[in-house]
C-alpha cells in the first residue's frame, strides 16, 4: 500500500474535518470526533487530524493511480467547503520511495 500526507494550514481545521466526515458518512463508513476522523474510501482509508491551525490528511491506496484519486477526492471536497479561504489543494507529500 502507498501513503501520501496532505497539509492545509487553516484556523477552521476542525470544522472542515467534521464537514468532510459528515458528508462521506452518507456514502461510506466513517468514524470521527472534532479532532480526528477516518473515512473508508473505496481505494483505502483517509485519516484526518485537526489541530488549532492545521488539517492533515493521510490517504492510503494500493497503487499510484488510486492514491492520486484519493488525494483528488479530498481536495475536491475541501475546495467546496473552504471556498472562503480560496483553497486550491492540500500540500501533499508522498511516503513512496
Amino acid at each position: 500500500m502507498l501513503t501520501d500526507q496532505g497539509l492545509f494550514e487553516t484556523p477552521n481545521a476542525s470544522k472542515y474535518l467534521q464537514q468532510l466526515c459528515k458528508h462521506f458518512a452518507h456514502k461510506v463508513a466513517v468514524e470521527h470526533d472534532g479532532n480526528r476522523g477516518t473515512i473508508a474510501l473505496g481505494m483505502g482509508p483517509a485519516t484526518l487530524r485537526a489541530t488549532e491551525n492545521t488539517l492533515t490528511a493521510e490517504v492510503t491506496a494500493p497503487d499510484a493511480a488510486d492514491l492520486a484519486e484519493a488525494r483528488d477526492i479530498i481536495d475536491r471536497h475541501l475546495i467546496r467547503f473552504a471556498f472562503r479561504e480560496e483553497f486550491e489543494a492540500m500540500d501533499w507529500q508522498s511516503n513512496a520511495a
